[in-house]
Parts: C-alpha cells; sequence; structure tokens
C-alpha cells in the first residue's frame, strides 16, 4: 500500500473576475515543486471546494497534472449523496492521482457504523489509497478510535489527515501505527511528528515551504533541536496565516509576491485590513 509522508501542500484555487486562474494555479505548483514539497492536495477545504462545481474541480486537477506528477497529487473528495460522490470518484480515477482525501459526510452528523459503512464503500470502489479526513468542526461529527480501527483493516484506506482536536486519539493513532497520520493542524505539526506522525497537509506551508521541507528532513535526521529552531521560527507565520478564514490570509500573502489575485469566491471574503497589515509587516520583515 502506498505510505504518504513529508509536506503536503492543500492549494489554493486562483481566481481572475471570478473564473478559475489556470496560469496562476500551474505556476503556484511548479514554485512548491522545486521548493522540494512532497506532493499537493486539490480541491481541499483550503482550495475552496464547495465553491467549485464538480465540472471546476475535475478542471483544477486536470491543470495540476500538467505540471505535477500523478504520484504527487491527492484530490479531495467530499458530499454527502453516495451516486454523486461515485460519480466523482469515478472521474478522478480517470486521472493519475496518489489518493483521495475524504472527509465525514457534513452536516448530517451519521453514526459511527454508518461512518464506516460510508468509507468503506468509497474505498471498495478505488484503485488508489484512501486519506480519512477527520474535522469535526467542519463536518459536525467526531470520528472515534473504534471506527479508524475498524476502517485501518481495509486494503485501500491507508492514512488520516488528523485535524481532530484530540490529544488522546492522535496518540492512540500514532500508538496503533496502522495508518500513517498527517498533521492537518499546521500549529499541531512539531508534536505529531515527535510522536511518531509521518508529515503534514498544512496550508499554511504555502509560504516558505522550504523551511517545511527542512523541518521533515531535520526530524528524519532525528535532530530535534534543529528542528524544534526551525518550527519556533515558523509558529509566527502559521498562526498568522489563520487568523482570518482560511484561506484569506494565505491567498493575500501569495498574491504580495505577485503569485495570484487577492480573490475569494462567496461566501469567503478577503482577509481583513488589520490582517492584511500584520501579514505585510511580518513578510516585510523575513526573507522569502
Amino acid at each position: 500500500m502506498s505510505s504518504f509522508s513529508g509536506i503536503w501542500v492543500p492549494l489554493v484555487t486562483p481566481f481572475s473576475q471570478g473564473e478559475i486562474d489556470f496560469t496562476a494555479l500551474k505556476s503556484l505548483c511548479t514554485r512548491l515543486l522545486k521548493r522540494g514539497v512532497d506532493g499537493v492536495v486539490v480541491c481541499g477545504t483550503t482550495g475552496e471546494a464547495p465553491m467549485l462545481s464538480k465540472e471546476e474541480q475535475l478542471q483544477v486537477l486536470d491543470a495540476v497534472l500538467q505540471v505535477v506528477p500523478g504520484h504527487q497529487v491527492i484530490m479531495g473528495l467530499s458530499g454527502t449523496h453516495m451516486p454523486v460522490i461515485r460519480e466523482m470518484q469515478d472521474a478522478i480515477l480517470r486521472r493519475p492521482v496518489a489518493g483521495l482525501l475524504i472527509p465525514a459526510p457534513y452536516y448530517i452528523r451519521p453514526s459511527q457504523a454508518a461512518l464506516v459503512a460510508w468509507f468503506s464503500e468509497i474505498a471498495d470502489h478505488s484503485t488508489v489509497p484512501v486519506v480519512l479526513y477527520n474535522i469535526p468542526y467542519r463536518t459536525g461529527v467526531q470520528m472515534e478510535l473504534d471506527t479508524f480501527r475498524q476502517l485501518a483493516k481495509h486494503p485501500q484506506i491507508s492514512a488520516v489527515k488528523d485535524c481532530g482536536g484530540s490529544i488522546d486519539l492522535t496518540l492512540s493513532l500514532l500508538a496503533d501505527g496502522e495508518l500513517d497520520v498527517l498533521c492537518g493542524e499546521d500549529v499541531q505539526i512539531f508534536s505529531t511528528l515527535s510522536l511518531g506522525g509521518t508529515g503534514a497537509i498544512a496550508a499554511s506551508s504555502h509560504i516558505f515551504p522550504q523551511e517545511f521541507v527542512e523541518l521533515i528532513r531535520q526530524f528524519k535526521e532525528q535532530d530535534i533541536v534543529a528542528a524544534r529552531k526551525t518550527f519556533f521560527g515558523l509558529l509566527p507565520m502559521i498562526r498568522l496565516m489563520f487568523s482570518a478564514p482560511n484561506p484569506a490570509a494565505i491567498k493575500y500573502a501569495l498574491s504580495l509576491d505577485g503569485l495570484m489575485n487577492n480573490e475569494l469566491r462567496s461566501p469567503m471574503l478577503p482577509a481583513p485590513e488589520n490582517v492584511e497589515a500584520a501579514i505585510r509587516d511580518f513578510l516585510n520583515q523575513h526573507s522569502r
């Protein structure tokens, strides 16, 4: 089974006058690859996937695959209607991707048994590994440890993006060692890696990606002192990138480099002026 490790960037989706800016998207991907990231995640939360039609999501995936090898691409897949999920899944799997990132069905709060059935059905029909996305503050349902343990037995379920907000759950998943644990809360990257996590899907790694890559290298070489210094050097930026609803701050920071317009789709709005001012001040003081 495929193993997921290192730094994966959940891509923002650039827009220009309401339409997807494919040129900016491909340039962003090329920039990130040159800085050594392990892969990218397409159409996750950071990519404003709920504000994209299914056709647009596939167009974004196709654009990314023009510049990023398929084994470095994970595609987000979410929803609440299984026939629509399966149709989208089939379309994605006609492309060369490394895996699917799948959250629990949102808003309807299914039981734990229903979650096992839901993820298992999707995994049964997948030709690539599934990364479980546990993010209860968005979906409304907390996946429990026994649910993960049941799903870990499925041959196509290999990893979890951990945004569960429970240190006990994270520690248990790491101790079990049955799933690759990818940190999904950027401020917890150091602690997750210290305890045996394999990497991170980190939105803030759009900014200073080479430092995130260096952090992974330091852990691989067991240089914890250097890794701690690198992480605490990144922490003020990480906090700043989440000082407005994601991905507003990240898009503004990238726009300062001329990488894209500072544009989001409704109901998202650009970051407030005080956040933008703080980002300008911070980036002016730190070379990129």
